[in-house]
């Protein structure tokens, strides 16, 4: 069935943890495109579907989460995210994989299944180190080019059902990751039931998501997007799978999309031992499970905005040229928060070949290749891809040589000299 604008959105009334009512907002961004809906020359003047972004807690387990929610195939059935790009990910996942096989001595019979897989880039370095692998992802253009890349993806959601199928033709599964997509899910219940269908019983649930926790600190409020349904910390998780006869074991911080925990899940009564890192975690999230903090929080997005406005029309008004780097679904997010638009940015570069070419979503800024940068010489770059600000600035020195400017926005605006 064709989903139309109509029917694409609905607004959550419990929590997806607990399924408490208790839900109270907390932050608000008003109406936005949908983060990664970017447009074709030829989309530019169709309706666009436009959503609330509003953000609740559970006053009774404590989880953050968006309350509207915007059908699943609208959002992921063609995707233009791919992993593979990023340098600084493939770094990741091979150190990841690496890890993972040492740490629960993976072998030839271990079988990895990667939830969200994307374009197979974990995946291939769990091959290179002797595993088998499979990969279930939704995004139907993503899985067939995996697959022809020699990682076979499932192009499917990730439900009960394919689980079961899955655990029928190829066995339990040894590890199952999901990396950036445990908290895309509305229905976290069916995924964690999904997950159960197909762990064996020495088996290990590993998931990655961005840390609430560095979120709040470090004013990463452009991470909040439809696709972000949740924005994970401990407090809720443990008590969340111990009622489903699992158990956090362990977890870890590291630092991908500014800070992220990787938390391992294992059976209740599996071999794995807790880890002290648990209860440490746990010990340091008070202020998080605080409805003031967010309210702090939303003040300090205001002043942010407040400061990069002032400082992007300061340059515009001296006559200098200002354009972005970096599409990523973030950008949309902190273009509405901050007001950035066509006449704040005359356009954005990207090194995804899949963006180059397209709109962003909503404010319809073009986007072009990187090395635009050399070609047109702007004044000023605004790095909305900032958890690879480094890697641009190692990247792009000669932008720098050339008299350009690199301006990053969060956690506070700065010149980077």
């Amino acid at each position: 069935m064709t989903v139309t604008q109509k029917n694409a959105v609905h607004a959550r009334r419990n929590c997806r943890l607990c399924g408490s009512t208790d839900l109270v907002k907390v932050l608000s961004f008003g109406e936005t495109p949908l983060a990664n809906a970017y447009l074709s020359s030829a989309d530019l003047e169709k309706p666009e579907l436009f959503a609330p972004l509003v953000v609740n807690a559970c006053n009774a387990c404590k989880l953050v989460q968006l309350r509207d929610v915007v059908d699943p195939k609208v959002l992921f059935s063609n995707y233009l995210y791919v992993s593979g790009t990023s340098p600084v990910f493939v770094a990741h996942f091979a150190d990841y994989a690496k890890t993972v096989v040492e740490r629960f001595g993976l072998g030839g019979d271990s079988l990895v299944v990667d939830i969200g897989s994307n374009d197979g880039v974990l995946l291939a370095h769990f091959k290179t180190l002797g595993t088998k692998i499979l990969g279930i992802d939704p995004a139907q253009n993503i899985a067939a080019e995996a697959t022809k890349n020699g990682i076979l993806t499932i192009p499917e959601f990730f439900t009960p059902e394919t689980a079961r199928r899955v655990a029928d033709e190829k066995g339990k599964a040894s590890i199952i990751t999901a990396n950036n997509v445990f908290a895309h899910t509305d229905d976290v219940i069916g995924f964690v039931e999904s997950v159960k269908e197909l762990l064996a019983p020495e088996g290990v649930f590993i998931f990655e998501n961005q840390y609430l926790k560095d979120l709040i600190e470090k004013n990463l409020f452009d991470m909040i997007y439809h696709e972000h349904l949740c924005y994970y910390h401990l407090t809720p998780l443990v008590p969340f799978f111990q009622q489903r006869g699992l158990r956090v074991f362990d977890v870890e911080h590291v630092p991908t999309h500014g800070g992220s925990i990787r938390v391992y899940v294992g059976w209740n009564d599996g071999p794995h031992k807790t880890s002290e890192r648990v209860e440490r975690m746990l010990s340091e999230e008070g202020a998080l499970n605080e409805v003031s903090t967010y309210h702090v929080f939303s003040k300090r997005i205001d002043a942010i905005g407040k400061k990069l406005c002032s400082l992007l029309g300061d340059f515009h008004r001296q006559g200098k040229r200002i354009v972005g780097y970096g599409a990523p679904a973030k950008a949309t997010t902190l273009c509405y928060a901050l007001g950035i638009d066509g006449k704040t940015l005359e356009y954005i570069v990207d090194d995804s070949p899949l963006k180059q070419g397209l709109y962003m979503p909503g404010t319809h800024i073009p986007i072009k290749p990187s090395d635009t940068l050399y070609t047109d010489k702007p004044d000023y770059c605004l790095i909305l891809a900032w958890n690879f600000a480094d890697s641009i600035i190692t990247n792009h020195l000669q932008f720098k040589e050339n008299g350009g400017v690199f301006i990053v926005p969060v956690p506070t605006p700065r010149i980077l000299s």
